[in-house]
């Protein structure tokens, strides 16, 4: 079973021309209204592979509450652990995505900054549980329920997303931190790791936390190290509609194939290819594969490469 805690949100998606610079106004023809927030979109993108995900966290007492949770229940993710956070507004992001698919995102945390690590029970955090965690609620509450997840055995893996600090004794106790360029250095440089090329990061902090570390690298694709070894996998070639939850498809995808036990090589294949599906359709929970796609679009995946 997956078990996620984070964050549930509603987007707010607009195409423009090009990104607003200060002060200016832009006007777009429509706006798309969905589900979001990467604890959310995880849980739906795992549970669209196929696993068994329950979700713990927070909505607020508005009429958003309801619409962040559509996509779940009709991908099956387990609802129970989710909980209101009286007087608070549900999370709410608004996305700019320009034509190249390329997007900014600005985040109203709300009734997320409420999630707490004692929603989750010791009873589902076992050896096979695979736990996802993500940085938009409070980081001292992921940092508790690390602590306690670890004690019992189970699979652990952090998105450093949206970037911040993650304590050494965190990065000592959980199996998988994925990040992008940005969130990876940051990670490293709050630990003292200074290794200039992007490229490097993730083999100084495996080495260093001996964890496996995940650094997606957008259409570069992805380098990961750990105990596995080393392996660059190239990206989906497509040509992108909208890049939001991207990431969040990747992180799902990536848990959903390890909780069946896959070997990390395979797991970020598929979870790549997943990523790139999503990008060919707007939206984010809508336009997630589901396992079926993912496996029939494997051989279009370019060969990944074993590194040093």
């Amino acid at each position: 079973m997956i078990v996620v805690f984070g964050s549930i949100n509603i987007d707010i998606e607009m195409r423009v021309d090009r990104l607003p610079q200060s002060g200016e106004t832009l006007l777009c023809q429509d706006y798309l209204l969905s589900p979001g927030g990467k604890g959310a979109n995880q849980a739906c993108a795992a549970a669209r592979t196929g696993a068994a995900v329950r979700l713990f966290g927070k909505v607020g007492e508005d009429s958003f509450a309801d619409s962040a949770l559509e996509f779940l229940s009709e991908a099956e993710v387990d609802l129970s652990g989710v909980e209101t956070a009286r007087g608070e507004h549900t999370g709410c992001a608004t996305i700019l995505v320009e034509p190249s698919g390329d997007n900014c995102i600005t985040v109203g945390a709300g009734a997320n900054l409420a999630a707490r690590a004692e929603q989750v029970p010791d009873s589902v955090l076992t050896p096979e549980t695979v736990l996802l965690l993500q940085m938009e609620v409070t980081a001292g509450e992921n940092w508790r329920l690390v602590e306690r997840a670890k004690k019992r055995g189970a699979r652990i893996l952090l998105n450093a997303a949206p970037a911040a600090m993650v304590p050494q004794d965190v990065l000592q106790s959980i199996d998988v931190l994925i990040a992008n360029e940005v969130e990876g250095g940051h990670v490293a440089r709050e630990v003292g790791i200074e290794e200039g090329a992007a490229s490097r990061i993730p083999r100084a902090l495996a080495q260093r936390y001996a964890l496996t570390c995940i650094l997606t690298l957008g259409g570069a694709g992805l380098i990961s190290f750990g105990p596995d070894g080393g392996w660059s996998v190239p990206a989906l070639p497509i040509s992108p509609v909208d890049t939001a939850g991207a990431g969040d498809v990747f992180v799902g995808a990536l848990a959903g194939a390890l909780e069946r036990r896959d070997a990390m090589p395979d797991a970020l294949r598929f979870a790549s290819v997943a990523a790139g599906l999503s990008c060919q359709k707007s939206g984010t929970q809508a336009s997630m594969p589901v396992g079926e796609e993912v496996e029939a679009e494997l051989a279009r995946l370019p060969g990944s490469r074993k590194l040093a």
